[in-house]
């Protein structure tokens, strides 16, 4: 077996075991999962810290969203379609900030290009590895969906690829706070706890799904235990396409039209 098909399998036993311990994980566990020896993960990744930081780069791979995306059948009806892609991208968002959650309770640091921890990082800046990733992932990801709109290519306002980009931008935009609750469970169930110092950035990738339940989780902390207002404004998959392709205005109904203040008024 090739190490990086090695380093594959050792990533894939790690990461379900990963978002159940967080990083007190042990080498030994991980090993057994696999079915092999534990001196086999140190001839393919230089620490437990190296491989942590592969599970988390593992975890940020869009393929699985894109590859359940790509599986939908065509014949469905678009809502249904873009029903299941919202489900397969939930999947992945939450997939995201379980292990995420778990390496940043457990004070996991990520390291940079040069492997070392402490190097300073160039997160955030065009052409960084960071920014170029998610860029690749996010263009991905609204191929895939761009391909759902195919059969409805000629009754599109816009090109199914322009189209896509839009559908995509509002599900990343859209209010998940059951999936950012499930990323709290994890860090507070976590040997770390909510309280462990956060790293800097595990693998030059924001956790989109923490951003989501920052509100929430403050007022949790304060012991709030009345419903926060960004609890109210979770938005299910069906409601997001509802909207998407009807509109925001209920079937009868049409805009009202405000003349503007600096036309003149028409004479009676």
């Amino acid at each position: 077996m090739s190490p990086e098909r090695r380093k594959a399998m050792i990533v894939s036993a790690a990461l379900p075991l990963l978002a159940e311990y967080g990083t007190a994980v042990t080498t030994s566990q991980i090993a057994r999962a696999a079915g092999i020896g534990e001196a086999t993960i140190f001839r393919v990744f230089a620490d437990k810290e190296e491989l942590l930081g592969a599970c988390m780069k593992e975890a940020v791979r869009p393929d699985h969203a894109v590859k359940e995306i790509a599986s939908i059948p065509l014949d469905q009806p678009l809502s249904a379609r873009l029903v299941e892609a919202l489900e397969a991208l939930d999947a992945h968002l939450t997939r995201i900030g379980t292990i995420a959650g778990a390496l940043m309770a457990g004070g996991h640091r990520g390291r940079g290009a040069s492997g070392d921890p402490t190097a300073p990082r160039d997160r955030g800046r065009p052409g960084s590895r960071g920014v170029d990733a998610r860029a690749a992932s996010m263009a991905m990801i609204r191929d895939a969906v761009a391909d759902l709109f195919e059969p409805e290519r000629d009754s599109l306002r816009l090109s199914a690829e322009q189209t896509a980009a839009i559908f995509v931008g509002l599900m990343f935009a859209r209010p998940r706070l059951t999936a950012a609750r499930s990323s709290q469970a994890a860090r507070a169930d976590s040997p770390g706890g909510t309280n462990a110092t956060a790293p800097q950035d595990p693998v030059d990738q924001v956790d989109p799904v923490d951003q989501a339940g920052q509100a929430d989780r403050a007022d949790q902390a304060e012991g709030d235990r009345t419903p926060s207002s960004s609890a109210l404004l979770e938005i299910s998959p069906a409601e997001l396409v509802e909207v998407f392709l009807h509109g925001a205005l209920a079937p009868g109904h049409e805009p009202h039209e405000r003349q503007n203040p600096h036309e003149p008024k028409e004479e009676g």
